[in-house]
């Protein structure tokens, strides 16, 4: 079981070495999701998914999660053939939490230096946490 510690690393970078992880068999957990980054404009990233929350009607989606730990694991779905068996098995070993919970609160994390903030060249970021209360999602944190 590997732990991965989502503070202040790149969603994008981050889920795809999660995303082999799993394909390669691991059980995933990643904790403190709200705490994530996305790079990118205020501007742009929030207009790119009000877009996709906007497309199509409420009864028959599609639907643009509210929540951090929902939100990253939709970004991580789409780094897996998930349409596919192997695919789809690999998707129920990736697990997304806000915070840290208390069954992995003594376990240890892993972070990865090249998906760190570090790495951007400018610091045009936004936390999940803030797009997801921008999306109308009750974030606590």
């Amino acid at each position: 079981m590997v732990v991965i510690d989502a503070k202040d690393l790149i969603v994008g970078r981050m889920g795809t070495r999660a995303a082999k992880l799993a394909m390669k068999g691991e059980k995933v957990d990643i904790v403190n999701c709200e705490q994530a980054i996305i790079s990118g404009s205020k501007e742009d990233v929030l207009a790119k998914f009000k877009r996709k929350q906007d497309m199509g009607i409420p009864s028959k989606g599609p639907y643009q999660p509210k929540m951090p730990d929902r939100f990253v694991r939709k970004i991580i779905r789409g780094m897996l053939p998930y349409k596919q068996a192997k695919g789809t098995e690999a998707y129920k070993r990736i697990m997304c939490y806000i915070g840290i919970p208390e069954k992995l609160a003594n376990a240890e994390k892993i972070t990865f230096k090249e998906c760190s903030i570090s790495k951007l060249p400018n610091y045009k970021i936004m936390y999940v946490k803030d797009i997801c209360k921008y999306l109308g999602g009750k974030v606590r944190v």
